[in-house]
């Protein structure tokens, strides 16, 4: 009985590995859409939701905006999002390195420093290199 099972199964996986064409083939199967369909519709939106956003500023008195426009203020967002996110990484490092460094002054016996003298260190050996 299980060399059956086992024979039924070989047969079948050798069937679907040698059966010329695909699986997509035998139910003809076909994308409802094509690459380059979606990528003009995108392009489409895009439009659309620009149209709409000028019709209201023109509503407001505002100047319209082009899609330069809108391609400078998202590089500028992306350019403030990253100096903050700088800004908060290098405080977290200083952070982490501050816990560390108390860590190594309390086995020694000594006095864990502030994050304010900890900073001024910081500067004193930038400023030496």
């Amino acid at each position: 009985m299980t060399g059956l099972v086992g024979g039924l199964l070989v047969i079948l996986i050798l069937l679907g590995l040698f059966y010329p064409g695909s699986g997509a083939d035998q139910v003809n199967w076909r994308p409802t859409r094509s690459v380059e369909t979606e990528v003009q519709n995108e392009i489409d939106d895009l439009d659309e939701m620009l149209a709409a956003t000028n019709a209201k500023r023109r509503a407001r008195g505002a100047d319209e905006l082009t899609e330069e426009h809108v391609h400078a203020r998202v590089a500028e967002d992306r350019r403030i999002a990253d100096k903050r996110r700088e800004a908060y990484l290098s405080e977290v490092e200083i952070e982490q390195m501050l816990a560390v460094k108390n860590e190594r002054r309390a086995r020694k016996g000594l006095e864990p420093i502030s994050a304010e003298e900890y900073k001024a260190q910081l500067e004193a050996e930038r400023g030496g290199t």
